[in-house]
């Protein structure tokens, strides 16, 4: 069948093979939709008080090492902000983070660093009972938590704390940009870039931020404890995730800064990356069910890709992929260059189809099972995005 312009046969019998071309169309929109989130994010201006420099307490939840451990946390201990403390907790004793974090007590002495070593649990999601035991030396009302892989600069402090000048403000959160060692990383950062941060910009386009991520999330303790502190979380796989969305449920606004921080990722296997990459999709299909199977529509390239093999290459399924195409790399530069100043979406932009076609393998990947690998431990995630340690289940099996 020639599907030339003058020609076209839209039957239901020939259903499968323009249902690419819907698909192609839809993300059309989104890209557009993802061009127009992230210049309405560059427009943002958060006023900056330049008296409000709150007391903050950071809490840094450790748990082995990190590629650049000691530079990522000593960028913390570098800010211009008068009043600050951190807190690093550690479950495990013999962690070997525990002599990175005396290093900086050592090289920054008049810095309030404080280390708390504690394997008290409070739900399978161990990251929260570190955040929990570190919270019990913390000294200020405001919290700001981050993960351990995270860069920043000497002004992230004075930035994040900004919008909080607004009582209604109950959390503010960061994207982010990757820099990254290795072909394997620098594509999952070039995802990061140009298709994971988009989705979150046009979230907040369309319904505002409704949830945290985890390279920052600034709070107020009072705000912990409306919804029940960590305890609430403490079995939830993408904890970073509801110390956003319980707070927007209880009518508190969530911001997402201007401020960018810098993820650091390693050297890693094809292993690693998929274990990463399937946690974090079943996480999400199971958290957050519409959100993720509506990722369909935002896989334009693989859409144009099998409407120009369904369509045997005619004419038009040529112009929809160049079309389609188009648009996907003007979304990646306008999010991954203009927005980010991502220097690896710089260098690497033209690989954004390969990285989209991973993706999309990932993706449909993390409809299928729902067990996880976390920190050499095996889950099981509940529909609800519940985490069940699968040893404990054989345990409970045996009695």
């Amino acid at each position: 069948m020639s599907l030339a312009f003058n020609s076209l046969e839209w039957g239901f019998e020939n259903f499968v093979i323009w249902l690419p071309l819907f698909f192609c169309l839809i993300s059309v929109v989104y890209y557009c939709l993802a061009i127009y989130s992230a210049i309405d994010f560059l427009s943002q201006k958060i006023p900056a008080a330049p008296n409000f420099y709150p007391p903050i307490s950071l809490l840094k939840p450790l748990c082995g090492l990190d590629p650049n451990t000691y530079g990522n946390l000593a960028s913390f201990c570098y800010q211009d902000y008068p009043n600050y403390q951190i807190v690093f907790g550690v479950q495990d004793p013999t962690d070997p983070a525990i002599a990175v974090v005396r290093q900086l007590i050592h090289d920054f002495p008049t810095l309030d660093i404080q280390l708390v070593v504690s394997d008290r649990a409070i739900g399978t999601n161990l990251k929260i009972s570190n955040l929990a035991n570190a919270l019990t030396a913390a000294k200020h009302e405001l919290l700001l938590i981050s993960d351990s892989d995270i860069y920043v600069g000497t002004d992230y402090l004075k930035t994040v704390v900004q919008p909080l000048q607004d009582p209604t403000v109950g959390v503010v959160t960061c994207t982010y940009r990757s820099k990254a060692e290795g072909w394997i990383a620098t594509l999952e950062a070039l995802g990061i870039s140009t298709e994971l941060v988009p989705t979150v910009l046009v979230s907040r386009k369309l319904e505002g931020m409704t949830f945290g991520i985890g390279a920052t999330v600034v709070l107020r303790r009072s705000v912990l404890e409306s919804f029940g502190g960590f305890a609430a979380i403490a079995n939830y796989l993408h904890d970073d995730f509801h110390l956003g969305r319980l707070p927007a449920s209880a009518g508190y606004r969530v911001v997402l800064s201007n401020y960018m921080v810098t993820h650091v990722l390693g050297r890693e296997s094809f292993s690693t990356f998929f274990q990463h990459q399937t946690r974090w999709n079943r996480g999400i299909r199971l958290s957050q069910p519409a959100g993720y199977a509506g990722q369909i529509f935002t896989f334009g390239t693989v859409a144009s890709l099998l409407f120009l093999l369904t369509s045997h290459g005619s004419s038009l399924s040529w112009s929809i992929l160049g079309i389609t195409w188009l648009f996907r790399f003007a979304m990646a530069w306008t999010v991954g260059v203009k927005t980010l100043n991502d220097p690896i979406v710089k260098k690497w932009l033209w690989l954004v189809p390969l990285s989209d076609l991973i993706r999309f393998a990932m993706w449909c990947a993390g409809f299928v099972g729902n067990t996880i690998e976390w920190r050499g431990r095996q889950f099981k995630l509940t529909s609800q995005g519940e985490l069940i340690e699968i040893e404990a289940i054989r345990l409970e099996a045996r009695i």
